[in-house]
């Protein structure tokens, strides 16, 4: 197996983010053609987890029921290793997992279930990997998404239902791993092009997406301005709508509706529909809605499929008690670090591993970090009708010279302030609080 970390390698280093020069050795091992393919919803793992946690208060047998076709849906992703040494230990018990953990979300942009409804393609491959990583102390969380195009190592993989091998590659894009052995094998490119290591995976297609979000009950997005892509059956007036089923899937795929119209720019406008629907799964209304979040829970089951150490509900609920309690400002959403016009890999994105090296140093130390000021991506601009969080006016005293009442009131010795968050310039994203409309296309 290859031991070899994108993230740690000279060999694609970029000293300058603004103008990658990568150089890759040969590329082997079994090629597929490149498709034209879509991406889907990349929140799913996240609603899943929180969702299941509400189903505690649903009755015995359809507990039971909803347990069973969680793991009917297990997926192996040792990825050929001794599963004693490649899946974690199940969670003993019902409560928050201890210590942090990565979860690596995939969208498939085809299964049997879909048919031709999104045009035909001969192949599956993995067009959203979506890397989430919550903190030892659960105080706060990273949502990496990983471009389709990104240009990578891939390792030695094994398919698990055919037994079949693939060796290693150099230099080719990431969405091409799941050809070489399913969920598995995407874990597998993905740590080692990280460093993280990823106990746990989850995998949704499209169909997967318009359950999810019909079960969700919608999610506002703002659009700069109105959009009319016929290539995602998508057409949305300018301003703020509530999108679910398959509206939502077409403002997920849409590329000619918003940005440059790269996939780049697609990631960043996905990245507005994940921070409202993370505002709107922590809003009172959803998260007190039993019968939504068991209905999600219900399409979860049907719908995404987890690695088989998830497949039990005491896993989801330990998973979704470490991820609810996550202060939205502590959330963090970021494209990996890359950019396009590289000559050897047209119309692919290329990483700047300087940039990445230092951001997984820091998911790795669970060192908190903020953005710069210019992080927003080429698809999102922020909301010009954007609702402020409404702070509380400090009361004043009433004045008194009695001198036990003031005694009472002295302020007690200040704490120690807390050390400001790392700044992490050059990263594209936002935090789950930014409120952001989707950019017009600009040609």
């Amino acid at each position: 197996m290859s031991s070899t970390r994108m993230a740690k390698g000279a060999a694609m280093a970029t000293e300058n983010p603004e103008r990658p020069a990568a150089a890759f050795p040969p590329r082997h091992g079994r090629l597929r053609r490149p498709h034209a393919v879509v991406t889907v919803l990349k929140a799913a793992g996240i609603a899943v987890a929180v969702a299941v946690v509400a189903a505690g208060g649903i009755g015995a047998f359809e507990l039971n029921d909803l347990g069973q076709r969680v793991a009917d849906n297990g997926i192996d992703i040792s990825n050929g290793a001794d599963a004693a040494t490649a899946t974690p230990l199940p969670v003993p018990r019902i409560g928050a997992i201890e210590g942090g953990f990565n979860f690596l979300l995939v969208g498939t942009d085809n299964d049997a279930a879909q048919g031709d409804a999104y045009g035909v393609r001969d192949a599956t491959l993995n067009d959203v990997n979506i890397l989430l990583h919550v903190s030892a102390d659960h105080t706060s969380g990273v949502v990496v998404s990983l471009p389709r195009d990104l240009i990578v190592p891939h390792p030695e993989c094994v398919d698990p239902d055919t037994g079949e091998e693939f060796y290693a590659m150099s230099g080719r894009p990431l969405n091409e791993a799941w050809s070489r052995g399913g969920l598995g094998c995407v874990v597998a490119t993905v740590s080692e092009l990280t460093g993280q290591t990823i106990p746990y995976a989850g995998t949704v297609s499209f169909n997967g997406v318009i359950a999810m979000t019909d079960a969700i009950g919608g999610v506002p997005v703002c659009v700069e301005e109105a959009i009319d892509d016929p290539d995602a059956a998508l057409v949305l007036p300018a301003g703020t709508s509530t999108i679910s089923g398959a509206t939502a899937l077409g403002f997920l795929r849409s590329r000619h509706g918003v940005g440059d119209g790269s996939d780049l720019s697609r990631i960043s406008s996905q990245q507005t529909y994940m921070s409202s629907l993370m505002r709107t799964m922590k809003s009172a209304d959803t998260l007190g809605d039993l019968s939504k979040l068991y209905g999600l829970a219900r399409a979860a089951a049907s719908n995404v499929k987890l690695s088989s150490n998830l497949t039990s509900l005491d896993s989801i609920v330990a998973m979704a008690y470490a991820l609810k309690d996550i202060d939205l400002d502590h959330l963090v959403f970021v494209q990996y670090p890359g950019g396009t016009g590289d000559a050897d890999y047209p119309g692919k994105v290329v990483p700047y591993t300087d940039l990445a090296d230092e951001l997984f140093a820091a998911i790795a130390a669970d060192q908190p970090f903020s953005l710069d000021g210019d992080s927003l991506g080429r698809g999102t601009v922020l909301d010009p009708n954007a609702t402020p969080t409404p702070v509380a006016p400090t009361p004043t005293p009433t004045p008194t010279e009695d001198p036990e009442v003031i005694a009472a009131a002295a302020p007690a010795a200040a704490a120690p302030a807390a050390a400001p968050a790392q700044v992490i310039s050059g990263l594209k994203g936002m935090t789950a609080t930014t409120q952001t409309c989707a950019a017009a296309y600009s040609g």
